[in-house]
């Protein structure tokens, strides 16, 4: 099979080292929240999980080299047992780990000292810790102070209202020692090594690392060989009860990319970093390394700059390659690079000995088999992640609120917008129908495309409706800025998916009118939305999202966008790149209040709007529109004048159905309830798994 690799990723595809473990390729599955074989926020206490052993098993037999499932908290998060009191977890993993083995991957556990500030508490568990008698309620179920504790009493990440309680010293030692019991428990397993959890992003261990946060007089605060120092003994005990030979890698950040509070650094920003910068990190590497640490699994970044660990569409691809490659100057081990990795790139930079393998996270939550794929020249058989977060990862806050989550997604994570079985395989999963039938499909966007295939999988004859001569819908529009390009492939990949399928016949430039007079058994409506307008004098003569987005509605100079979501920002994002003067009005208190919104995502545009100085007005209301110019009222009552040559509605959308619901009549994606792309698609699924 490798024979047939491009030339230009053979690189990916050689053995390497991490101590004395050899890695058939240099691809690394990397750890993502919610893929513990552990389980993850689990009411019952932790387990051995059968959803995350199936998904890594699958990805496994696809010719991934290293698997890393996520973090696994020492200390259950309910209940607060500690991982290495389950003996039968680890049995289940022994028998997993055989299985494993037999596909040629091999496989890291990754140990998590905890998140301290950084633990997204909830809207709903954040009141029940604020007070003193409901806290000391909860504590035998959910500690809350000691999820939160941190190396100095500092607010809270996400509720910035809480502050965080020290850690004891006391406690300290107890996740050292836990970090050495658990790691035995793995090597005795079958487990290939063991992943520290992390001087990263964040994290607790990297908390303590930087001076920032850490502002403990003890042995494990001040001095830089005092910040390191937990870091250091975790991998020093782990060694002591595992023996030298045992691989130990850690998850680490190279530059933390912080401004200050909440406040990250943009691509190629001036700034002054208030956290590690590269003159520590290349000391802090080496220290690490001599401490006892076999790999480093690097990128960059904080939850205050979390779009470098966790990098949305907005961020380049390979954001993170530069200061990777320039910290393995600094020590012996292999590193490898996460963030936005194209695997050209990352082959090429393996190739002149800049990196020694290419992370990759989220891109096999969309498509399990893409390392096959890549192998056998099918790239355009992949279906791209769009680096959406939307299921993978949607932990969402803005001003004055915690993580808005819900909790059922909470205790999901790790699932994907665009690949509904993911992790809910008992949930989503194809099975051919029982009795064949003639689905007709209205409208050709994301949801009526997706709807179309999973019907032709399971056996239906489809004919698939689309009134323009182009199929995408709404989404032509979202994925048309600069920074989509993820999206555009992804369009381009649902319209070859289509021609796949013998059974799906499409009809272009054919508007549906009636639906009694279809042949079919099953009709899915999948019409979209309509966008809404603000009764205002004037509103008349402003453009629309969508026509600005598809070029269809030139703009001038200065542009003033009316909503604050995440369209109009990204349409004012859009028109700053292209060197025009954005401003935008929103009536909420913050940009991008909508729940489900990753905050890897909103903060980068925050910031980004932030550090560029692009007018925003919060808590204001649109009066009155006239020539370009917006009249609106502050949250005081003052009026404000906002002079400009073009504005742009962005205020959202109603659902547009053609047909109401039936029993044979079925509405789903924006049509139905807008929402996103995960709504859209988990949607589809939803009804065409019961046709």
């Amino acid at each position: 099979m490798q024979n047939q690799v491009d030339p230009k990723y053979e690189a990916l595809f050689t053995p390497w080292k991490i101590r004395d473990v050899e890695i058939k390729n240099r691809i690394v599955m990397c750890p993502m929240g919610g893929t513990s074989l552990f389980g993850w926020f689990e009411l019952g206490g932790c387990h051995f999980d059968k959803e995350a052993a199936k998904l890594f098993l699958e990805r496994a037999k696809n010719n991934v080299g290293l698997i890393i499932p996520g973090i696994a908290p020492l200390r259950d998060t309910f209940w607060g047992k500690w991982l290495w009191q389950n003996p039968k977890m680890f049995k289940d993993l022994k028998e997993f780990m055989d299985e494993i083995h037999k596909t040629g991957a091999k496989l890291f556990i990754q140990l998590t000292a905890g998140m301290g500030r950084s633990w997204a508490i909830t809207e709903l568990v954040a009141p029940l810790h604020k007070n003193r008698f409901t806290r000391a309620i909860l504590k035998p179920i959910l500690d809350t102070s000691h999820e939160l504790a941190s190396p100095s009493p500092q607010p809270s990440r996400w509720a910035h209202d809480i502050e965080c309680p020290e850690i004891t010293v006391k406690q300290i030692h107890e996740i050292i020692e836990a970090f050495a019991k658990t790691a035995k428990l793995c090597m005795d397993a079958g487990v290939d090594g063991v992943e520290v959890h992390a001087v990263h992003e964040g994290y607790l261990l990297d908390q303590f690392a930087i001076e920032f946060f850490n502002k403990r007089t003890d042995e494990y605060g001040g001095s830089f060989e005092n910040r390191y120092r937990f870091a250091a003994e975790v991998v020093k005990a782990i060694k002591e009860a595992c023996g030298e030979s045992f691989p130990v890698s850690l998850r680490y950040s190279v530059e933390s990319k912080m401004k200050g509070f909440c406040e990250g650094a943009m691509p190629g920003e001036d700034y002054v970093e208030v956290g590690r910068n590269m003159e520590e990190s290349e000391k802090a590497a080496k220290f690490l390394e001599d401490a006892g640490y076999d790999m480093l699994n690097a990128d960059n970044g904080t939850y205050d700059s979390w779009y470098w660990a966790h990098p949305p569409m907005y961020m380049p691809e390979n954001c993170n390659l530069e200061d990777v490659a320039h910290i393995k100057k600094f020590v012996n081990i292999p590193v490898v690079c996460a963030g936005r990795m194209d695997p050209e790139i990352g082959a090429s930079a393996i190739a002149e000995g800049r990196i020694d393998a290419m992370g990759v996270a989220r891109q096999f939550l969309t498509d399990p088999e893409w390392v096959t794929k890549l192998i056998e020249d099918r790239l355009e058989d992949i279906k791209p992640c769009i680096c959406c977060h939307s299921g993978c990862f949607n932990f969402s806050s803005s001003k004055g609120h915690a993580n808005t989550q819900d909790l059922t997604d909470t205790m999901g994570l790790a699932r994907c917008a665009l690949n509904p079985e993911t992790m809910q395989s008992k949930k989503f999963y194809l099975e051919p129908a029982k009795k064949k039938k003639k689905i007709a499909v209205i409208g050709g966007g994301i949801g009526g495309m997706e709807a179309a295939i999973v019907c032709a999988k399971r056996g239906h004859e489809v004919t698939l409706y689309e009134k323009s001569d182009t199929l995408g819908g709404v989404f032509i529009a979202a994925a048309a800025p600069s920074f989509k390009e993820k999206d555009r492939a992804l369009i381009a990949w649902y319209i070859r998916e289509l021609a796949k399928h013998p059974s799906i016949q499409v009809e272009m430039n054919h508007e549906v009118k009636d639906i009694g007079a279809l042949d079919a058994d099953e009709i899915i409506v999948a019409t979209g939305a309509t966008a809404k307008r603000i009764p205002i004098p004037g509103a008349d003569t402003a453009v629309e999202a969508v026509d600005v987005l598809l070029g269809k509605a030139p703009v001038g100079e200065r542009v003033t966008v009316i909503g604050g979501g995440l369209t109009g920002c990204e349409i004012a994002y859009e028109l700053y790149l292209q060197g025009k003067k954005p401003t935008i009005i929103e009536m909420q208190d913050d940009l991008i209040t909508t729940k489900g919104i990753c905050l890897a995502n909103t903060s980068y545009l925050r910031d980004f709007f932030k550090t560029n100085a692009v007018p925003v007005y919060l808590e204001t209301s649109v009066s009155g529109i006239e020539n370009g110019n917006v009249v609106a009222k502050g949250k005081n009552g003052e009026v404000i004048f906002i002079e400009g040559d073009t504005v742009v509605l962005s205020v959202g959308y109603n659902p547009a159905p053609v047909a109401k619901k039936k029993a044979h009549v079925h509405i789903i994606g924006d049509a139905d309830k807008v929402g996103n792309l995960r709504t859209v698609i988990w949607g589809a699924w939803k009804v065409c798994m019961k046709l």
